[in-house]
């Protein structure tokens, strides 16, 4: 099957979204540079990720907080369970690796979930940006600690805006 993409200007910058038409494989920040190139050799269709890209939209103007998308992220059996689980996390929450390690059932493994967070192919619609150090700080994001940084005040923003609405 062929590979399809789509362009999307956001407000952290341009995303390459992929897929094959039914479901959607990755969505790349232009840090991702790799992907980047890669969609050379692939079909560019906007219409077949109207629904993404709508979606999309909807997130970064405060309508949406939560996404309803056909995905297909390629990963191992335990980065899958590390991807469900960051789908758990509430929109405008955050939590630590140690968090997200123990609420898969392996509390030793934060390293290994970190790993298996900067692998997400999916990011925003499944959300590693909520996933924080165990003291706070601000760390691991592959579209670069800025975009994440915006993408939480972004959330906290319009959580506080719409109050229960998003809890």
């Amino acid at each position: 099957m062929t590979k399809l993409f789509s362009l999307l200007e956001s407000p952290i910058g341009e995303l390459l979204l992929t897929g094959n038409g039914r479901s959607v494989s990755g969505i790349w920040m232009q840090s991702h540079k790799s992907e980047w190139k890669r969609a050379n050799a692939w079909q560019r269709d906007d219409a077949v990720f109207a629904v993404v890209r709508a979606q999309l939209t909807e997130y970064f103007s405060g309508e949406r907080s939560s996404f309803e998308l056909a995905l297909a992220p390629e990963g191992t059996d335990f980065q899958r369970k590390v991807w469900n689980a960051l789908c758990e996390i509430p929109y405008g929450q955050t939590i630590s690796y140690g968090e997200l390690a123990r609420r898969i059932g392996q509390p030793s493994a934060a390293r290994a979930v970190g790993l298996a967070n900067g692998s997400n192919p999916l990011p925003i619609v499944v959300p590693c940006h909520r996933v924080i150090g165990a003291d706070g700080s601000l760390t691991g994001f592959g579209g670069g600690i800025e975009r994440k940084r915006w993408l939480l005040a972004h959330e906290a923003r319009w959580s506080k805006v719409t109050g229960d609405l998003f809890s």
